[in-house]
């Protein structure tokens, strides 16, 4: 059943304050220095005043005008930033106040906030085993807001989820190189190899959202359990010390294999959890990108 329009802008509207305050208080001018433009362009001849490199002198203005000229240049402080959400059935699980489609929305909406103070372009494409939604880049608040109402309004499909589909769709339309945040609890297979394609082009960070029933069960007996994205029910003994410790394991080891894979294609990522507030963890990123710009 599709969300109440209604309640679909009281959640935009919620959304766009929190995130507001947060990127006025926490983040103002940490994301410039984090994501720095993709080189220089030019930007005017001026004369040459004694201190200039001399190796920017404009040869043939020179020669016309008679005296010497340098050309000056400016970073090309323009990005492109694409948000990758995930909006396949499992999105719509929350054992708490918030689903993960919730928390997708939120993020997405924090991080496109902090890129459009720095004039930057901000696109979406939404995905479970396929192509919900793309829309392409724009500036300003209004494409901010519109990709929240996108991640809010898709919270009820019940597909599965292909990552390595989304990646081909996203190589074939985004020629220059972008920004790619990656949003989704990447409960998929067989998509390390699309990943590491685009890493080779654009500057990928991956936002893993999880949700601490989806870690460890409760113990509250013999309960019937349904897979969001394909429908399947079940039967399940959580009251049973070794069906919890075995769902623990398996847990456990399917987040330390997406751990060794985001390393091993050298991903940064900003973990997500239904449960707490997520803006330190975008700190912390932007921090250590910091570091590592200044180690060279």
């Amino acid at each position: 059943m599709p969300i109440d329009t209604k309640e679909l802008m009281r959640q935009v509207g919620r959304i766009r304050i929190v995130t507001s305050r947060l990127v006025d208080e926490h983040l103002s001018g940490e994301y410039h220095s984090v994501f720095k433009g993709q080189g220089i362009e030019f930007d005017e001849v001026r004369e040459y005043v004694p201190g200039d490199d001399v190796r920017s002198i404009d040869w043939n203005v020179t020669a016309r005008m008679g005296h010497p000229f340098v050309k000056r240049f400016c970073e090309e402080r323009e990005l492109t930033v694409i948000f990758m959400v995930d909006v396949s059935g499992s999105q719509c699980f929350g054992s708490g106040a918030r689903s993960k489609a919730e928390v997708a929305a939120e993020i997405a909406c924090l991080l496109a906030l902090s890129a459009i103070k720095n004039q930057d372009q901000v696109g979406l494409v939404l995905f479970s085993d396929r192509i919900e939604k793309s829309v392409p880049p724009r500036k300003g608040r209004t494409a901010v807001m519109r990709l929240v109402r996108e991640v809010l309004a898709a919270e009820e499909t019940r597909h599965g989820t292909d990552i390595a589909a989304a990646f081909r769709f996203l190589n074939n339309v985004q020629k220059k190189r972008a920004v790619v945040f990656l949003i989704s609890d990447f409960i998929a297979s067989g998509y390390e190899r699309e990943l590491r394609v685009a890493c080779r082009k654009h500057d990928v960070i991956a936002c893993p959202i999880s949700d601490p029933r989806e870690l460890e069960l409760p113990d509250a007996g013999l309960i019937e359990i349904q897979d969001p994205e394909s429908g399947a029910l079940l039967l399940a003994d959580t009251g049973s010390p070794r069906v919890r410790a075995a769902f623990r394991r398996r847990a456990a080891e399917e987040q330390r294999r997406l751990v060794d894979m985001l390393k091993r294609l050298r991903i940064d990522s900003i973990p997500v959890s239904t449960a707490r507030p997520f803006v330190d963890d975008v700190r912390r990123l932007f921090r250590r990108r910091q570091v590592r710009a200044r180690r060279g």
